[in-house]
């Protein structure tokens, strides 16, 4: 679901009165007035927010916080960037959407999932992105808050509904998408780290609206997270999906691929290949994971590399696995990001993030599935007993 950045401005968390009970977070505080500043004065036409030093600034804007009450320098916030949908899971795997008798109703968008992922774990984190004004929305921002997940940058958009995607599960848990799904749009908080993907980069004016927001975070001084997360059908070709998951290569400090995004990206090299995945290793980059399934993932740094082997589970539905590698290795990393130098305690911290990701495949459904702190290191325990 794109996020479509050229929705008017609007006043508090949500245009609809139905939200403002629903819309609250312990992170409130969590909006930098200055950087919102230079976000609405780099991008004013198309992000939903103006300067609050405007004269008119106090009608029909966001409300922003003061200086005073700005998220201190050592917040582990981790504020997530993108879509948020419900996904459609058949009861039974291996049939057809067609064949299927029933389907499971699940939230979904990998930038929501990760950021509940993070809360789930244990960490502080929050969601911008925007949906339909209708139930399903409402539904969304309720599980964002029941799960401890800032949802302030919530918006909910009268003229477009809520994504739908229709998953077919294999027999052996791997999906296949159907995607329903229309525009929608955004602001910025200020926080440790900015995670975001691809899927706000098809179309404009959100791919503006997310460059502007990427550039935001970067000269805030935030690390910047991305999974590009591929869905072929929902951008109009291959090259264009190429072109535009690598149009932001650069901004990123952190990076997770899978091995068929590798070979996509390369245009068919080996994806087990080091010499291969070195060549989307940007000079800036601080961090590269290539995740291998439930083989585990590796890991390339400038100074050094190496493979973290995955739990064995029982796979239902994979959906959201990726998703919850990337919450547990962020919540580890918006605590200490001193990990990224120190290869023993990072191996550790891949090792928490596989068991994250192996235990969401054991049920069906992405945010349903995601494992809290506990069921993680309770995992990592067995694997060693």
């Amino acid at each position: 679901m794109a996020l479509h950045a050229a929705t008017p401005c609007i006043s508090g968390p949500a245009s609809n009165p139905r939200l403002r009970s629903r819309v609250s977070s312990p992170f409130v505080r969590a909006c930098s007035g200055e950087r919102l500043v230079r976000a609405a004065a780099a991008f004013s036409s198309d992000l939903p927010f103006r300067s609050p030093l405007s004269a008119r600034g106090s009608q029909g804007c966001i409300k922003v916080s003061s200086q005073n009450d700005a998220v201190p320098m050592d917040s582990e916030l981790v504020v997530c960037f993108g879509e948020m949908l419900i996904d459609f899971v058949p009861t039974t795997s291996g049939l057809s959407l067609a064949e299927a008798p029933a389907f499971k109703k699940a939230p979904g968008g990998a930038p929501a999932n990760v950021a509940v992922g993070i809360a789930r774990l244990g960490g502080q984190s929050a969601f911008i992105g925007k949906v339909g004004d209708d139930e399903f929305g409402y539904m969304l921002a309720d599980i964002l808050k029941e799960n401890n997940v800032n949802n302030l940058g919530m918006r909910f958009d009268p003229g477009a509904r809520t994504a739908l995607a229709f998953v077919t599960l294999r027999n052996d848990g791997e999906r296949e998408f159907m995607f329903y799904r229309n525009p929608s749009a955004d602001m910025l908080l200020e926080a440790k780290i900015f995670h975001y993907g691809s899927i706000s980069l098809i179309t404009e004016p959100c791919k503006s609206a997310h460059v502007a927001a990427a550039k935001t975070a970067k000269d805030a001084g935030l690390l910047l997270s991305y999974d590009p997360n591929l869905r072929l059908p929902l951008w109009p070709s291959g090259e264009s999906a190429r072109d535009g998951i690598l149009s932001i290569w650069d901004f990123a400090d952190i990076i997770k691929i899978s091995t068929e995004e590798v070979a996509f990206l390369t245009r068919g090299e080996d994806p087990y290949d080091d010499g291969v995945v070195r060549k989307l290793f940007h000079p800036d980059l601080k961090l590269l994971f290539v995740t291998e399934g439930p083989n585990g993932c590796r890991y390339y740094t400038k100074d050094f590399s190496g493979t973290v082997h995955g739990l064995q589970v029982e796979q239902v539905d994979s959906t959201g696995a990726g998703d919850a590698f990337v919450a547990g290795i962020l919540s580890e990393l918006a605590k200490d990001a001193s990990l990224l130098k120190d290869e023993n305690r990072l191996r550790e911290a891949v090792k928490f993030a596989n068991a994250c990701g192996a235990l969401t495949v054991t049920e069906r459904g992405a945010i349903p599935a995601l494992p809290t702190r506990q069921a993680a290191l309770n995992a990592l325990v067995n694997l060693i007993a």
